[in-house]
């Protein structure tokens, strides 16, 4: 499947109807009076958030809309026909924008959430309306107003509530495919992952939790750089962000470094998200105090929880997911949640 991430389209409402000059010509009614009536209204153009979508790549092949225009109005003070309106649905978690001015229109998170882009134009005036003392047969109609045309922006973020962020190869395919019944491609080659993965992570009490695992980040990320650039705004959403570090580099201490400049550089308060270390690929290291000193100078540095933890040997796994599950809990309550010490516990 392909992700699209983001599209422009370009909508237009219907035009409205044209107002009608008539006059009544009934039997046995003298003097009979104006009697043209108004123009229906054109159609608009509505944008629809619904679960069913999951990226954007329909707009890649239709990127022109037009909603059906009102009719013109009849005789017999008969109002014409309105257009109907056109939607138009979108995964749920689209951002809309003008593309011209770059302004925010609207945001699409909830199911069955809807944006009128383009107003219809309004009917004409048939020469009924202008009947008045002084003039009892008006012989003009105005014309219908023209629908609304512009340029929609399309953009998704993914509706993720945790985020598992870190270099290429840190493991987090393999942590969501582990956690999850999310099956992402997983090799020993960095950008194995060219598309965010989702994955559903259930609580113990039942529901589940939306994982997203965002690829790509690297440095220079949020100048373009790698993959980063067009997928950093999938954790805008997020309320937590795990963040993995190889322990098998030559210096994990730098790559955590390097995201997290990547965050602060890319801004909208990334750098300050709640994060959760995961010191990944620990099954690979036998040397165990020099895993725990890793994970201390992590810790100092990001005043965050670290857990030891190896997404293929499922080793520190359920603790890393009971230190989520607080975490999300206690979202609403900073204050409250206090991160706990890193576990120097291979098992």
């Amino acid at each position: 499947m392909q992700f699209i991430d983001q599209a422009e389209i370009e909508v237009e409402a219907g035009d409205g109807g044209d107002g009608m000059v008539a006059f009544r010509r009934e039997k046995y009614v003298p003097a009979g009076g104006p009697a043209g009536g108004n123009g229906g209204h054109g159609g608009s153009v509505v944008l629809v958030a619904v679960t069913r979508l999951q990226t954007l790549l329909d707009f890649r092949y239709a990127r022109r809309f037009k909603a059906s225009n009102g009719q013109r109005g009849g005789p017999k003070s008969m109002t014409g026909a309105s257009g109907q309106d056109l939607t138009i649905e979108v995964p749920c978690g689209t951002m809309v924008y003008d593309a011209e001015t770059g302004e925010v229109l609207g945001d699409l998170v909830s199911p069955g959430q809807t944006l009128k882009v383009a107003q219809g134009g309004k009917g004409g005036l048939g020469n009924k309306h202008f009947l008045s003392n002084r003039n009892r047969a008006p012989e003009h109609a105005l014309p219908g107003l023209p629908g609304e045309h512009r340029t929609v922006r399309l953009e998704l973020k993914l509706l993720a509530e945790v985020g598992i962020i870190g270099l290429p190869n840190a493991g987090k395919s393999t942590l969501i495919s582990a956690l999850s019944a999310a099956r992402p491609k997983v090799a020993d080659y960095p950008f194995t992952t060219l598309i965010p993965n989702l994955g559903v992570v259930r609580k113990p009490t039942g529901d589940g939790t939306v994982f997203a695992d965002i690829p790509g980040l690297i440095a220079g990320a949020h100048l373009g750089a790698g993959l980063g650039h067009d997928f950093l705004r999938h954790i805008e959403r997020t309320r937590l962000l795990l963040h993995l570090v190889d322990a098998t580099v030559d210096d994990p201490v730098a790559d955590y470094q390097t995201i997290q400049t990547e965050l602060e550089a890319y801004g909208r308060g990334l750098a300050n998200r709640p994060q959760i270390l995961g010191l990944n690929k620990v099954d690979a290291i036998a040397d165990t105090e020099a895993i725990a000193d890793i994970a201390q100078q992590l810790h100092q540095l990001s005043q965050a929880p670290v857990f030891i933890i190896s997404a293929v040997a499922g080793i520190g796994l359920d603790q890393l997911l009971q230190a989520v599950w607080q975490t999300l809990d206690a979202a609403g309550e900073p204050d409250e949640f206090i991160p706990q010490p890193f576990s120097s516990q291979l098992a």
